[in-house]
């Protein structure tokens, strides 16, 4: 990704506050970059966990298929960060795009993170196409 990933016009965005720990920072004296990977199934989980119905958590799991991150502003110890969650508005069978964007308390990007997720049934375990209320639920 090259662009700042922006949510769409009237996209609904999922909004989450991020204080890191002692334990986030690294060597470099920053949040590690796999902690921004971390907030952002984080967020993610909780968009959904936020919309779905009870019956629906019960019945149905997501499963990150894969991630591409951009990092571009060290979050410092002491700094809070913003994250920011939408996700597409179609899916390709049990695929589904969500985009985060993690911004520092000066608004400034910190990393943003582009991710597939894929529907499971938790039954079977198995793949399932991601349902219409589904979409419809997140736009």
């Amino acid at each position: 990704m090259t662009r700042l990933l922006e949510p769409p016009e009237g996209r609904q965005v999922f909004t989450r506050g991020f204080e890191p720990a002692a334990a986030d920072i690294d060597a470099n004296g920053h949040v590690n970059n796999v902690v921004y990977l971390r907030w952002a199934q984080e967020l993610a989980i909780a968009h959904w966990e936020s919309r779905a119905p009870a019956e629906a958590l019960q019945q149905w799991a997501w499963v990150a298929l894969r991630h591409e991150i951009d990092y571009r502003r060290a979050l410092l110890p002491g700094e809070t960060a913003t994250g920011r969650t939408w996700v597409s508005d179609t899916a390709e069978g049990p695929r589904f795009d969500r985009f985060v964007r993690i911004d520092g308390p000066d608004g400034a990007m910190c990393a943003q993170v582009a991710t597939t997720w894929v529907l499971i049934d938790q039954a079977t375990g198995r793949p399932r196409r991601v349902l219409p209320w589904m979409l419809e639920m997140f736009a």
